[in-house]
């Protein structure tokens, strides 16, 4: 057993801000305002939730480090219960790979705390800066989602502060473990996880970059890549048109092993450490000309790789984490826009690519991502089928009926939208997207009646 000493600061109450404060999502759309509360232990917010029963009280929604888009971790009117100061990492358990972590902790201090004994976390979004309770409410996925699945299949028990302020264990398997990951955090304020991690031997990966020149190739390379590696996706330039439509560039991966090192570098090869990813650039300045820019960039890029793949070491955090940079900043914010289709409804893939293509959307991020087994959470976004993931600008004109029509087109495919995610999905679309939402929906009014846990996501979309 290793433990991590330091522990969360402790106080006799959770410093609340008595005053709303403005709140909004990572990407700066649909702002509101709430109470900001800080709980320094678990009797601190458990305080704080008994006082959400109170008369007059409106209740309120955990948050972790606000990397979520949409309004998923807001709540008009009510409290924000920020949950990061309970960061303690309790045990790692490095002859079973398993770990005891508050949820406050960070996926990237954890990948710091856990590389040096051996073990990484086996699913990996595209921030570092998630919790791990983040993590959980969202289901979050990375790019190894056919390998590895979400988050939730690697998590074997919780601690849920739920709207009566009492604490449960929540082992998987329960009707209440499903309908918490992926619940984002309307079934309660999760207090620690127990986890199981993934053994590497290194902090490096061999990666292989390749181009597509057009997105029928783009699509029968990744429907065809053989022998399959533990990390696939593939980055868009929605600038193209024509002949070129669907152009990408598609990156496979695997973690290194220490065998295929020279010994004199194997000592230091569980550190983690800055290094440059295999990416198209990081976005340019603000505003629609810098959006452009980028695009452009990112297309000369595609076109200088090479058909066939190229291979290259990359540290752990520069390939999950390439674009940890500051919050948004373009005028309006920008919307995420995360759809699933089965792989049965590739053509409908194609259409959007397409109309996105046609429309000139200038997209800083626009990934292609093939899923295998979903997990079981009642919410959760992940399924079999690809994943399209975009950054808009929110002010491109008639950007909101455009995406609509995608909304109806992905729901009469059997596909869905990403709730974590989500700003602007309209409720009547909700139910075909996701088909056990009536058992949440129970489940939630006999755990919490008062609908004390709440969010501006729940309210508009009846969740």
């Amino acid at each position: 057993m290793a433990p991590e000493s330091a522990a969360p600061a402790r106080s006799a109450a959770p410093a609340p801000a008595d005053w709303p404060v403005p709140v909004t999502g990572w990407g700066r759309t649909s702002a509101s305002s709430a109470r900001l509360l800080r709980p320094r232990s678990y009797e601190d917010a458990a305080e704080t939730v008994r006082g959400w029963a109170l008369p007059g009280a409106r209740g309120g929604i955990p948050r972790g480090l606000g990397r979520a888009h949409g309004d998923a971790a807001q709540s008009a009117g009510g409290a924000v219960l920020d949950m990061t100061a309970l960061n303690r990492v309790h045990v790692i358990d490095v002859a079973t790979g398993t770990l005891l972590t508050d949820a406050g902790v960070s996926l990237a201090r954890l990948a710091e705390v856990l590389l040096p004994h051996g073990w990484f976390l086996p699913v990996s979004p595209g921030s570092g800066q998630v919790t791990v309770g983040g993590a959980i409410g969202a289901d979050v996925h990375g790019l190894g989602h056919r390998a590895a699945g979400s988050f939730a299949r690697h998590l074997l028990s919780l601690e849920l502060l739920t709207a009566d302020g009492e604490v449960r264990t929540v082992p998987r398997g329960t009707p209440l473990f499903d309908a918490t990951t992926g619940g984002l955090g309307l079934t309660g304020a999760v207090l620690t996880a127990t986890l199981r991690l993934l053994r590497v031997e290194t902090s490096l990966l061999t990666v292989e970059t390749e181009r597509a020149p057009d997105l029928d190739d783009l699509l029968h390379r990744m429907s065809t890549s053989a022998p399959p590696r533990r990390y696939e996706a593939a980055w868009i330039d929605l600038l193209a048109r024509g002949r070129s439509t669907g152009r990408a560039a598609l990156l496979r991966a695997d973690h290194l092993p220490a065998r295929e090192l020279p010994s004199r570098a194997r000592r230091a090869a569980a550190a983690l450490g800055p290094g440059q990813g295999p990416y198209p650039p990081r976005q340019l300045a603000p505003g629609p000309l810098g959006l452009r820019a980028t695009g452009a960039w990112q297309g000369l890029r595609l076109r200088t790789l090479p058909r066939a793949g190229t291979h290259r070491l990359c540290e752990l955090d520069a390939f999950f984490h390439p674009r940890e940079t500051p919050r948004p900043r373009h005028r309006g914010g920008l919307i995420r826009y995360e759809c699933l289709l089965p792989y049965e409804a590739q053509e409908t893939l194609e259409r959007l690519v397409r109309r996105l293509a046609r429309r000139g959307c200038p997209a800083p991020l626009a990934l292609l991502r093939r899923f295998g087994e979903g997990d079981p959470g009642w919410l959760s976004f992940a399924a079999p089928g690809w994943s399209l993931c975009l950054d808009l600008p929110a002010r491109l004109p008639g950007l909101g009926a455009f995406l609509d029509r995608l909304d109806e087109e992905v729901a009469a495919a059997g596909g869905r939208v990403r709730l974590a995610e989500d700003a602007r999905l309209r409720p009547d679309l909700l139910a075909a997207m996701y088909p056990r939402l009536t058992e949440f929906r129970e489940l939630r009014r006999t755990l919490d009646p008062r609908g004390l846990f709440a969010s501006d996501l729940s309210r508009r979309l009846d969740l």
